[in-house]
């Protein structure tokens, strides 16, 4: 099966969400956990699709042109989450609201709506940019998280950054143990779900995908 890494566009929100809800927990299908099966995608890539300061990729399959994955994320934290407290989360909150909802994830993210957790300072001390990266479990390791991710670091190495940074859920070692093998490391200051990953050290050791890039 042929794979090709291109830049999203507003087409790819249905496919992005969809991707986001069978990952959302702790990196496998969350649908029965939701009435509202958009609500992961909502907060947590959709916004990378439509906001100022983001960029996004997707894994797409050659052939059907399904999406399988994608990452996607800021250049700027703090000025995203300016704007999306400003423009993204009010509509959010007005269409889902705790009392609306039945089932406890549903509640929990309508809560989370209206209190949007911002990014810890040692995060942005690290760097400005920060990531997520999901694909469908049928195309996990055989490299393509690693593939995707060097694209997103060649583009924002054209944009000045020198690193980017990601939260991991504390249930999902799989993806821990991935990060922490491609370069990924605990960032000082934060708690032990964050990670970030320096541009230059993982170019160095990943030049092979680089001159695919």
């Amino acid at each position: 099966m042929r794979l090709e890494i291109r830049k999203a566009t507003a087409e790819d929100e249905q496919s992005v969400s969809r991707i986001c809800l069978l990952t959302a927990d702790a990196g496998t299908s969350s649908e029965a956990l939701h009435d509202f099966g958009e609500l992961p995608g909502l907060v947590y890539a959709v916004p990378y699709l439509k906001l100022p300061t983001t960029w996004a990729f997707v894994l797409e399959e050659g052939v059907s042109k399904e999406v399988v994955g994608y990452i996607v994320g800021s250049s700027d934290t703090r000025a995203y989450e300016r704007y999306a407290a400003e423009h993204w989360w009010p509509p959010l909150t007005a269409k889902y609201t705790p009392e609306g909802s039945v089932k406890p994830a549903d509640i929990q993210y309508a809560e989370r709506l209206r209190n949007m957790h911002t990014a810890p300072d040692a995060n942005i001390a690290f760097s400005p940019a920060h990531m997520h990266i999901n694909i469908l479990e049928k195309h996990q390791k055989q490299g393509w998280g690693r593939k995707m991710i060097a694209t997103a670091v060649e583009s924002l190495i054209g944009e000045g950054l020198q690193g980017f940074w990601l939260g991991v859920d504390p249930r999902n070692d799989s993806a821990k143990n991935f990060y922490k093998r491609i370069g990924f490391q605990r960032i000082v200051g934060a708690d032990e779900n964050q990670f970030g990953l320096r541009f230059d050290e993982f170019r160095k050791t990943n030049q092979i995908l680089f001159k695919c890039v």
